[in-house]
């Protein structure tokens, strides 16, 4: 009787608690039905620029995204929306137990735990409990971010077990977020190094792979991994792999190479991982800000350390013949691609082929393809003819400088201006005997010593040509300036030499000490200063467009000085004050080194040919305006040359009557 009683009380509790819950269902969802739902996806108010706006993901969905004001409209910016939680990232029956009275419960009531401390609790033996649900989960960057976060933390889970179930189940749940449909969504990931955070990941977790008797070959679309054992007897070891990048575009191939020789060097047996990933490098561009792009498969090898170098073999997704190719391994302390660990030994326009060396930095490896780099053969053709008759000017120039020296430098003006002329020809001469010496010692297989010297030469007599042309600046601004003080000779000349070699020299030396120690003084693909690593290259933009704008200021001040003369004269005067002042800017244009002014154009507008070609006719025939204008121009100069002529003729005469009155004179007989 009690026992009845008490299971009627039991079935009376539960029918209330029954009832209860329905009636309070029933209240919280008229409650939803009438709170409004807050808009999601747009921004609304005023739209001004660098304003930020926050909007909440669709229901149901936690995270925000974040939205930038640019050009009066709204851009999403980042997007922390996730479908992926702690409670629905497991299968069903992985993450519930059963009870003894056959309902269950969810273990997340015991404890607190993360989702890699679960998954190592219900399916360590292959990490598999989680992958049906990533796989069917969305690709949205939310999702993307959770599933980078959980393989960074398998990856730091203390164990040395790491068989081939292991790797395939790591490796699924990696192919899901390496998707080429994904690409755009790395993009609003908050955390702008998760694909840096994805990479270091995969090498850490390779690393801890067990490669047994058996190679191991795990094969997705988007990442693919062979381990195998290596051996001193074999003849050499190669790794091929064969991905798409995208479901549109062909296979692309990538070969990682181990001679014979360097196995030598390994202990027996040791083992070799290589992973080959087709969209990585696309994805690691959100994360890097260097202007580059990845242009083949990014080969990741886990080697013995004793490995010190490696050949691998590229294919180029862009077959592209105007890009500059780099080969270059993925630093994964500084994240960031470093040319310095690669030598690039072969290259067509289907393939790259490199020489790396790798180490626990040093893992991954790839080749980049420079963006606006313009290479015409109109250019080129310009650039050669117009050195070759630059050249040749600058030595007709220097010889007549040498025919006429006498003649031309009696004033102590006009010996300073033509010791100007004389070194700006024999700077600029050794500057573009150097150019075409470091065009030919460029290309993938160069002596990098004698690469290091051409550029060293080109570099400082390049700056004296500029120096001189400041040189030659300041003396017209002394003579304009300073009319009644005036130096000695030999002050201003030692000054002038100071200015347009020693500086120069200082500026060439003090660059190639600070960045040829770290490998940073060369570009990986030419003989000159390298840009990319080091920013080198400075070391002459910024002297060089100095000099140009103190010489610019240097003609305006002598084209107002002319016009005010003209400044109410005759109309006759005033034409003659024109001519005057075309005829200076004619002249020191090129002898002031104004021409390269045009390379402020090429850097704004690197894509345009047009001021690419000005640029080269410009500064490539230099030397033939040189000549025209500062020596061939100048009467004095011509002045002196008729005279050496009219001298030359004069002594012509004076040797054919001479020998003419020999020939005339009897012979006197025998007696």
């Amino acid at each position: 009787m009690t026992q009845m009683l008490l299971l009627l009380l039991y079935g009376f509790m539960f029918l209330l608690a029954t009832e209860s819950c329905r009636t309070l269902c029933q209240a919280a969802r008229k409650s939803k039905e009438q709170v409004p739902t807050r808009p999601h996806g747009e921004c609304h108010g005023a739209c001004v620029d660098n304003s930020y706006c926050s909007q909440p993901c669709p229901p149901d969905t936690p995270g925000d995204m974040g939205y930038l004001c640019r050009q009066k409209k709204w851009h999403k910016v980042t997007d922390t929306c996730r479908t992926l939680t702690a409670f629905n990232i497991f299968e069903a029956d992985s993450y519930s137990v059963q009870t003894f009275g056959g309902s269950k419960i969810s273990e997340y009531t015991k404890k607190p735990e993360t989702i890699t401390e679960l998954l190592m609790e219900k399916c360590p033996r292959d990490l598999s409990c989680v992958i049906r649900n990533i796989q069917e989960s969305p690709r949205i960057p939310g999702n993307i971010a959770v599933i980078v976060q959980l393989l960074h933390n398998i990856s730091t889970v203390p164990m040395t077990d790491v068989d081939e179930a292991k790797m395939q189940s790591y490796s699924t749940m990696a192919n899901h977020i390496l998707n080429s449909k994904s690409i755009s969504n790395w993009t609003f990931i908050p955390e702008r190094n998760s694909s840096c955070v994805l990479l270091h990941s995969i090498n850490s977790f390779a690393r801890k792979l067990f490669v047994n008797k058996h190679p191991i070959d795990i094969a997705n679309t988007f990442i693919h991994t062979v381990g195998t054992i290596l051996s001193r007897d074999k003849a050499g070891k190669n790794f091929t792999f064969s991905m798409r990048v995208n479901d549109t575009s062909d296979v692309v191939t990538g070969k990682v190479l181990i001679s014979r020789e360097e196995l030598q060097e390994v202990p027996s047996p040791s083992q070799a991982v290589s992973i080959a990933f087709p969209t990585l490098g696309a994805i690691l561009e959100t994360s890097v800000s260097e202007s580059i792009t990845v242009n083949g498969l990014v080969l990741s090898v886990i080697l013995p350390k004793e490995l010190e170098r490696i050949s691998l073999i590229f294919e180029k997704i862009s077959k592209s013949d105007d890009r500059r190719t780099q080969c270059a391994g993925w630093h994964s302390l500084e994240s960031r691609w470093d040319r310095k660990v690669c030598q690039m030994i072969r290259e067509n326009s289907q393939q790259v082929v490199c020489k790396c060396n790798p180490s626990k930095i040093f893992t991954s490896f790839s080749i980049l393809m420079a963006p606006h780099v313009l290479q015409s053969p109109i250019l080129i053709y310009i650039t050669y003819i117009g050195l070759g008759v630059s050249i040749c000017s600058l030595i007709l120039c220097l010889s007549i400088e040498a025919l006429v020296w006498g003649q031309v430098t009696k004033t102590e003006i006009s010996y300073l201006r033509h010791v100007c002329i004389a070194n700006i020809a024999t700077t600029l001469l050794m500057a573009d005997v150097w150019f075409i010496v470091a065009s030919f010692l460029s290309g993938p297989t160069r002596h990098h010593s004698a690469c290091v010297a051409a550029t060293f030469f080109v570099h400082f007599f390049y700056l004296s040509v500029f120096f001189w042309m400041l040189a030659k600046a300041l003396l017209i601004l002394y003579g304009i300036l300073i009319v009644f003080h005036t130096l000695p000779k030999s002050v201003l000349v030692a000054a002038l030499f100071a200015v347009g070699y020693g500086c120069p020299l200082l500026i060439a030396a003090i660059t190639v000490a600070a960045t040829e120690p770290g490998k940073g003084y060369l570009r990986p693909e030419a003989c000159w200063l390298n840009w990319d690593m080091t920013k080198a290259l400075l070391a002459f933009v910024v002297p060089a467009l100095a000099i140009v704008v103190v010489n610019l200021v240097t003609v305006t001040l002598v084209i107002v000085k002319t016009r005010r003369v003209a400044i109410g004269s005759s109309m006759f005067q005033e034409v003659r004050a024109i001519v005057r002042i075309s005829r200076n800017i004619a002249i020191l244009t090129p002898l002031l080194g104004l021409t390269w002014g045009f390379g402020i154009a090429t850097v704004l507008n690197d894509g345009l040919l047009a001021f690419h070609i000005i640029f080269s006719l410009l500064n490539a025939f230099q030397g033939f305006f040189i000549l025209v204008f500062g020596t061939i121009l100048d009467p004095k100069i011509r002045d002196a040359l008729k005279n050496r002529v009219n001298s030359a003729r004069w002594i012509s005469r004076i040797s054919e009557n001479v020998s003419s009155d020999f020939s005339r004179r009897p012979t006197k007989g025998p007696s």
